[in-house]
């Protein structure tokens, strides 16, 4: 028999036992055993099958929420970044505050590429350091596509390449970002490496890298004009 206090907590507030799952569980095998072995209970299958449901939608819910905050993070990261890269006012300042931009964005180096015919005998490119790497015209369509006969996105979310140029040998994943510097003008490339293999991988969007490599690449007009 159940002891009076504890009848008396149930009556007064019954929801709590409507509540636990693990109650109502052991209080519909008890009622399946009283029933006994031939009766089929239809009523406890439906509730069984409609708990399965729930829980499917509650990883679901759990899952859109987590990925929502996730996006809403990266969001932030992408408007701090953008904007400590607008302060500067002048390209070699620029480039030098690429490497807060990288901390700011948690990958482990940054390289912007430029394409130029005249790469070995401009002095003042060098002196721009090491964030700057300046190839010869073809090395970003070649870079992205691998070596194959594919068409180029405008991100793009890989493992690093063996041997790769623009990265030493400790990064293990990037982010390609294609740079547009108008018309008569060689494309450019952001490469953003980090050492992690599943930091830039292909399933991931690439929406907020592509606005970001949007106001880059038009940052970078101005400094070319």
């Amino acid at each position: 028999m159940i002891e009076q206090d504890l009848r008396d907590k149930i009556l007064a507030t019954p929801e709590v036992i409507l509540e636990d799952r693990d109650l109502m569980r052991a209080l519909i095998a008890a009622n399946e055993r009283a029933m006994g072995e031939n009766v089929i209970d239809l009523r406890g299958i439906a509730m069984e099958r409609l708990e399965g449901r729930l829980d499917r939608l509650e990883d679901t819910h759990r899952s859109v929420i987590a990925a929502a905050y996730e996006n809403l993070a990266g969001t932030n990261l992408i408007h701090r970044a953008i904007l400590q890269m607008l302060d500067p006012l002048g390209f070699e300042d620029f480039l030098a505050g690429l490497d807060q931009v990288a901390q700011t964005l948690r990958v482990d180096s940054i390289r912007l590429v430029l394409e130029s015919a005249q790469r070995d005998e401009d002095p003042a490119l060098r002196r721009l350091g090491e964030v700057l790497f300046v190839a010869e015209p073809g090395f970003v369509a070649d870079y992205l596509s691998g070596g194959r006969n594919v068409a180029l996105r405008a991100v793009t979310l890989r493992p690093t390449l063996p041997g790769t140029p623009l990265f030493a040998d400790t990064i293990r994943s990037e982010a390609l970002m294609r740079l547009d510097f108008g018309r008569g003008r060689l494309p450019g490339m952001l490469a953003m490496g980090s050492q992690e293999p599943g930091h830039f991988k292909p399933t991931q969007g690439t929406d907020l890298l592509a606005f970001f490599a949007g106001v880059f690449e038009r940052t970078m007009r101005r400094w070319l004009a």
